[in-house]
């Protein structure tokens, strides 16, 4: 457990500054800046069980400097939030749903979030919970709100990179009586800060850019009281999707260089994006940082950056098949956000509702004139190609 109590002008200082020093611990004589990693399952614990560690599962000196960094990074202005770290961001989401939803109930869902959210609404169903499901675009999760205990966010939208209003949203769900939890993962918390807009969680897989080098695999709930979070907390207890120690530790030190590397690849993606722009063979261009995005109004209200992805069509699988095979600087791999560009024919996994040609890509942290000169040379490499 750990209450994030914002640090005195921690809403004045600069988002790098912030990260450099989220979560450390006031400095002792001849001790680490941060502390390594505490391996422990349990404590000395002589009388009664008191204090804040007293099994390995519960909690870990380690976990709560990362908990403390990620709190400060996604509600530096807001008191009493709580955050909890998990083993993974799909530990996280379900610790949420999962915990806040009893059978009777009804939760939205986007139709067009993460893979893995129609496996999530199976067990949800299974459950005796109702799903109800609309895009992230155009707000229209309000046209199935009435009634429900829980709206799921997801913005901006993986993988068709859609964006809503948070605010609006979350005003709409809170006058009927529903809690607001935002899939905060695509944005970070140097993008956007969803419990500043109004939800009353901000859940993330930290695999992608909070953490930034593919190394780690690691969930978070930022909770916006302590009785939200102890529900929350009760259920990473029974279920144990526990961080490993090694891991939340990689996890914090990776974290005081985030504003550099969201920096260069948010660059790297609007670059890419707007070269991008004049390829007559891509088709379906989406980046919240574009002015023509269909998105770009609201995400430019509510977001401090835009993110590291772009969306785009090529004209088949085979295509974008070539394409991808013609990179010398991009990785063709899953997941996004690492410091090494990614990008991928994200229709081989099933469960999106995307075309055949439709290609994901992660900017990383190259040059901007390397990244864009190496994805031209594989498209015309593509067109050369065709049989």
């Amino acid at each position: 457990m750990t209450a994030n109590t914002p640090e005195p002008g921690a809403g004045t200082t600069g988002e790098g500054t912030r990260a450099v020093r989220a979560g450390l611990p006031a400095p002792v004589k001849h001790e680490p800046s941060m502390p390594g990693p505490v391996f422990a399952a349990h404590y000395h614990l002589p009388g009664e069980p008191t204090g804040a560690y007293t099994y390995g599962r519960d909690g870990n000196p380690t976990w709560t400097q990362l908990e403390r960094a990620i709190g400060e990074l996604e509600a530096p202005g807001v008191d009493g939030t709580e955050t909890l770290v998990f083993a993974s961001g799909m530990a996280a989401i379900s610790a949420v749903l999962f915990s806040q939803l009893r059978a009777g109930e009804a939760v939205v869902l986007p139709d067009d979030g993460y893979q893995a959210l129609p496996l999530v609404r199976e067990q949800l169903t299974a459950f005796g919970i109702e799903v109800r499901t609309a895009p992230t675009g155009g707000d229209a999760q309000l046209e199935v709100l009435d009634g429900a205990r829980l709206l799921w966010i997801e913005t901006p939208s993986n993988p068709g990179l859609d964006v809503c209003d948070v605010r609006r949203l979350a005003d709409r769900a809170h006058a009927g009586g529903a809690l607001v939890a935002v899939d905060n993962t695509l944005a970070t918390p140097l993008g956007q800060r969803p419990l500043e807009l109004g939800a009353d969680f901000a859940v993330a897989s930290g695999t992608k850019q909070l953490t930034g080098h593919g190394d780690v695999l690691l969930g978070y709930v930022v909770c916006r009281d302590a009785a939200l979070a102890a529900s929350v907390r009760n259920w990473r207890k029974v279920v144990g999707a526990i961080q490993g120690p090694m891991e939340a530790w990689l996890a914090h030190r990776s974290l005081a260089t985030l504003e550099l590397r969201a920096e260069r690849q948010n660059a790297n993606a609007l670059a890419l994006a707007q070269a991008l722009r004049s390829r007559t063979e891509v088709s379906g261009l989406r980046y919240p940082g574009l002015p023509e995005d269909p998105s770009h109004a609201v995400a430019a209200r509510q977001m401090h950056r835009f993110g590291c992805v772009v969306s785009f069509t090529l004209p088949s699988r085979a295509h974008a098949e070539r394409f991808l095979d013609a990179l010398h600087l991009v990785d063709d791999a899953t997941s996004f956000g690492g410091v090494r560009s990614t990008a991928e024919r994200r229709g081989r996994w099933g469960g999106d509702a995307v075309a055949e040609g439709f290609v994901r890509f992660s900017a990383g942290a190259e040059n901007t004139e390397d990244l864009v000169a190496d994805v031209l040379r594989a498209l015309d490499t593509a067109l050369d190609q065709r049989g």
